[in-house]
């Protein structure tokens, strides 16, 4: 018989999966004043959202690792006091080299709110019912690297860009404050004599945790290139203020929130499989738009940044539609040793991320034609992948 885990409260879980999306987010409408102001270029600036993934699947796999041995309420409360650090360094740094080391400390703890937290929804809820409540959460989750660029935008607009990172310092606090008090300890018994090469080994012989981890992390990489490379789009070529492009970012996150009701909701008639490859040639629609669009190019007005805004809307819908179907799916055949499973597969798929934001930093070149390219070779890569999901599952 199974013991009964205690679940956390639905909004306390949001919270700790959410905290490091907006913390990757909230400084990007600064980044073209971080670059004037510590004196360096705009790949260099960019640089810092792709070391906050490298720093990010590293913390995963010590993180999910820890979990395992000292249980999942402390390595949560380790890993938000490393975050505070982090982000006290960030607001203290006065050269991008030493911004690019507080961020990976930064990104280390705030990883811990990721892999623990979807470790404690897996071993909680199961069968049908965690593809939805992943599903809801997603929604949720889907608003907040849109929170980020709002709060960031106006107060970089107000108090400069070193206020927001004061402000993560700030919610670091509040977070751990609220973990402290509300978290129950999930982890029913301590897992005996778990071997992480042997873990590893299953991982890398199955060949769907390959195909989970490329989706998972590149639809997450094309979300963040896109917070990387569009604040030099829309506030340099389009004029926009940091204030209003944060303002802006929240309509493009109704796509993605759009996208997981939707896969919510296309649960009763498909399975995750399905819906996962219709999201991802959703995604290559939108790609082929958006490419199109920038290589007619137009004059920055009100229509152009319209239909831009469309193309954006529909590739994100699809990944909206997804991910939460990814991340359900991904670990199913390991509830054995779910901790260690987590951090090497999260270790995984956010290396995947950090390529492909590096890679939006090295071919950034102020041109309107780069991002939507590269986001269509990943798109068309990602709908081969989810194919060949599908037939697995039909065999």
């Amino acid at each position: 018989m199974k013991n009964k885990i205690s679940t956390p409260s639905l909004l306390l879980l949001i919270i700790l999966v959410g905290f490091p999306q907006i913390s990757e987010t909230i400084y990007t409408p600064s980044l073209p004043d971080i670059a004037n102001s510590l004196q360096a270029s705009s790949n260099m600036i960019q640089l810092t959202l792709s070391i906050y993934f490298l720093g990010f699947a590293f913390g995963v796999f010590c993180w999910g690792r820890l979990s395992d041995s000292i249980g999942r309420r402390p390595a949560l409360l380790w890993g938000i006091l490393v975050y505070g650090v982090g982000s006290l360094g960030c607001y203290l740094s006065d050269s991008a080299e030493w911004l690019l080391v507080s961020r990976f400390i930064q990104a280390f703890g705030a990883s811990t709110g990721s892999v623990v937290t979807q470790t404690i929804l897996r071993e909680s809820i199961e069968g049908a019912k965690r593809h939805a409540v992943f599903a809801q959460i997603s929604a949720a989750l889907a608003f907040t690297p849109a929170i980020g660029p709002l709060i960031g935008g106006w107060i970089d607009q107000s108090l400069g860009f070193r206020a927001v990172f004061f402000t993560l310092v700030v919610m670091s606090v509040a977070i751990f404050m609220y973990t402290f008090v509300s978290l129950p300890e999930t982890r029913v018994s301590k897992p005996s004599n778990i071997n992480t090469l042997s873990v590893a080994k299953r991982l890398v012989y199955d060949s769907k945790i390959w195909a989970f981890g490329f989706l998972i992390g590149t639809t997450n990489g094309i979300i963040f290139s896109y917070y990387a490379e569009a604040p030099f789009i829309f506030i340099e070529f389009f004029h926009m203020s940091p204030g209003m492009f944060g303002f802006f970012g929240i309509f493009v996150a109704m796509s993605s929130i759009f996208g997981a009701m939707f896969s919510k909701k296309l649960l009763t008639r498909f399975p995750a499989e399905k819906i996962i490859l219709i999201g991802t040639t959703v995604t290559a629609v939108g790609a082929v738009l958006f490419t199109g669009l920038a290589f007619y190019g137009m004059s920055p007005s009100v229509i152009f940044l319209g239909l831009m805004v469309v193309c954006i809307f529909i590739l994100l819908l699809g990944i909206g539609m997804a991910i939460p179907n990814c991340l359900s799916l991904a670990l199913i055949n390991y509830s054995d040793v779910l901790g260690t499973a987590g951090a090497i597969f999260g270790l995984g798929y956010y290396v995947i991320v950090s390529l492909i934001t590096s890679g939006m930093s090295y071919l950034h070149n102020d041109s309107l034609v780069t991002m939507p390219m590269y986001f269509l070779v990943l798109a068309t890569i990602m709908v081969l992948v989810s194919k060949k999901i599908v037939k697995h599952e039909t065999r």
